[in-house]
């Protein structure tokens, strides 16, 4: 994979030549990155209906399975691959619980776009001044070393960047889903960030 470190070149380069245990070590590389999509995803239209972890599952299953039809070459379309199953998995659970979802028309192609807006969203919490992972980091794709720290957070911190974030929610917005004050908010995102920026530099 031309950018990623060698050492997951060197797993990709072994998932293709047929080894399983490599696909999956692949794979587990991208979990904090797609369960967070998921999350915000989840969160939007089927809360209480699915769970993030085991649809991120249910995309491994399935990328397991039909690895051998991948046909690029870097982790940026091996993400998108990812997302796009993952879409098809969403639009199955929208169809089976939201009663809307049945008569919409390109169901996958909407989802699959609400997916890469996700994805480029990540990207927001890195305009943060001082944000930026290191060198060595920013080899990989920025939204995966970003979801991979933010998985590092304390709950509450990764809650307020999410929400923040990726679902555009307003401070006050925020605080009547937390059940904190205003202030209370405010000062958490600060911290947040800050941690967040430690985490990554560290990287």
């Amino acid at each position: 994979m031309s950018d990623t470190s060698h050492g997951q070149s060197r797993v990709f380069q072994s998932a293709r030549a047929g080894s399983a245990e490599a696909v999956g070590e692949l794979l587990e590389a991208y979990r904090a990155y797609l369960r967070l999509l998921a999350r915000v995803q989840i969160g939007r239209a089927l809360q209480g209906k699915a769970d993030p972890s085991d649809l991120v599952q249910e995309t491994f299953l399935a990328a397991h399975q039909h690895f051998a039809d991948f046909r690029g070459t870097t982790e940026e379309e091996l993400l998108a691959w990812l997302r796009q199953i993952m879409a098809s998995k969403l639009a199955d659970l929208a169809r089976r619980y939201v009663a809307a979802a049945g008569r919409a028309v390109h169901l996958e192609r909407q989802i699959g776009d609400d997916l890469d807006r996700s994805s480029r969203a990540i990207h927001d919490v890195l305009v943060a001044p001082g944000s930026s992972p290191s060198e060595r980091a920013a080899r990989r794709e920025q939204a995966v070393v970003l979801a991979d720290a933010l998985e590092r957070l304390p709950d509450d911190y990764r809650e307020v960047l999410v929400l923040r974030h990726m679902e555009d929610l307003t401070f006050p917005e925020i605080a009547g889903r937390m059940g904190r004050t205003l202030d209370s908010v405010k000062n958490l995102w600060t911290r947040a960030l800050a941690r967040l920026k430690r985490s990554l530099g560290e990287l």
